[in-house]
């Protein structure tokens, strides 16, 4: 392990020794080593060997704590999960949501500034959470369950909001919500995980993405 442990990891292991404060600097070790090959390599591609080694433990030591690779997955994504999406991921966020804004524009771009931060800042953190939601049911319940929880009702008000105002077409409000999720969202992953070598300048591409989102790519005359 790396003496110069990155605050997301600190933050992370911390929060999971609160369920367990019976927890040895072994297992503490373990999970550091474990969390930073999941965003390295992915949960498939990681071996309980490579954990061990890089955790300065025996490969037995791991399976005395967790029974096997899946329970130490877990072990790390669910406080992820429950814990660090909700009042960590969320808690900043949902000041977002609860400002006032004049025009729907602002609020887009409060938003895209916003997550394209937060995702440059944790970007370990999140690649676990991209590499094993598609594929874990009991992940996505977990995902689901803050996204309803923390967010959507949220969103439905101030979509409905500024329709009334006339800013934004009549319609569901989730048609709109996914709409603008796809294209903030698109946005980050495209510059923080695809291409985030490309130079770009963020508020330009901001102003970019929340322009085609109100008026869409047709060329105006």
């Amino acid at each position: 392990m790396t003496q110069d442990v990155d605050q997301w990891l600190k933050d992370l292991v911390r929060l999971t020794d609160e369920d367990d404060e019976n927890r040895t600097e072994k297992q503490t070790r373990i999970l550091e080593a474990a969390i930073e090959i999941f965003s390295e390599k992915g949960y498939a591609a990681t071996s309980t060997s490579e954990i061990a080694q890089r955790a300065g433990v025996a490969e037995g030591t791991i399976f005395r704590h967790y029974k096997t690779k899946k329970d130490l997955l877990l072990t790390i994504v669910g406080p992820i999960m429950a814990k660090l999406v909700a009042p960590f991921f969320m808690r900043d966020f949902t000041k977002l949501l609860d400002k006032p804004y004049e025009r729907v524009e602002d609020f887009y771009r409060a938003i895209a500034r916003d997550r394209l931060v937060f995702a440059r800042q944790n970007i370990k953190l999140l690649k676990i959470l991209i590499h094993e939601v598609p594929f874990n049911p009991e992940l996505q319940g977990h995902v689901m369950n803050v996204f309803s929880q923390h967010v959507m009702k949220r969103l439905e008000r101030l979509v409905k909001h500024f329709q009334d105002e006339g800013q934004l077409i009549e319609g569901p409000t989730w048609r709109v919500i996914r709409s603008t999720i796809s294209t903030i969202i698109g946005l980050v992953v495209t510059h923080v995980f695809l291409v985030p070598a490309y130079p770009i300048d963020d508020e330009e591409e901001i102003n970019w993405a929340i322009d085609v989102l109100m008026h869409g790519l047709a060329k105006r005359n």
